[in-house]
């Protein structure tokens, strides 16, 4: 499906005023009035987020690297594919490379980008970029201060299993086993490209 501004337009909203609501370390919450298609006014409250990036991670084996991390928020460790936000003006390939290695120790020989996904389009601006890795090698994990979790594997079978019965509920790790699906049955393809050398990485 493709869409254009023009024929768009009985669907958009204009921003006539903005104000900044709250400043955090990364994260900003905004108060946008916009003007509707049919001319009424509104307002709209949203996050302002630098993106992020997730990872799978394919072994040789077949199985995949994921991890089991607390997040405060909910108050549930969950399940997910490594993943990290962009740091101001990072290249989203350089974070997947940096994330991958700093939470789970593996390097790859050879990257895909899948695509992207928009986490919470009601009120977050958060784009995550879903890449592939493969060719792994395992080193030594460079978590943050501050940073705990788990690393470990499971078939993509597994990985289905639990999004069918709800021990992975994390969207974008959802989102990353329909793809899984999908690469793993031949129905989507990705451009594999080797990784440069890792000094270029960070």
């Amino acid at each position: 499906m493709t869409s254009s501004p023009l024929a768009d337009s009985h669907l958009r909203e204009e921003c006539t005023a903005s104000e900044t609501l709250l400043r955090g370390n990364f994260l900003q919450v905004r108060r946008d009035t916009v003007r509707l298609p049919d001319g009424h006014s509104a307002t709209r409250e949203y996050v302002v987020h630098p993106g992020a990036v997730v990872v799978v991670p394919l072994l040789d084996d077949g199985r995949v690297v994921l991890e089991r991390q607390y997040r405060y928020p909910v108050g549930h460790v969950m399940v997910e594919f490594p993943a990290g936000k962009l740091d101001a003006g990072e290249d989203p390939f350089v974070c997947g490379r940096r994330e991958l290695l700093e939470e789970t120790g593996y390097t790859a020989r050879e990257w895909a980008h899948a695509g992207a996904m928009h986490l919470a389009v009601a009120y977050s601006t958060e784009i995550i970029h879903i890449y592939f890795a493969r060719g792994l090698s395992l080193g030594e994990r460079q978590l943050d201060h501050g940073e705990f979790l788990d690393v470990f594997t499971a078939k993509p079978a597994e990985v289905a299993g639990w999004c069918r019965d709800g021990t992975i509920t994390d969207a974008k790790s959802l989102t990353c086993a329909l793809w899984l699906q999908n690469v793993l049955s031949g129905a989507w393809a990705l451009d594999w490209q080797p990784a440069p050398a890792q000094g270029g990485a960070g």
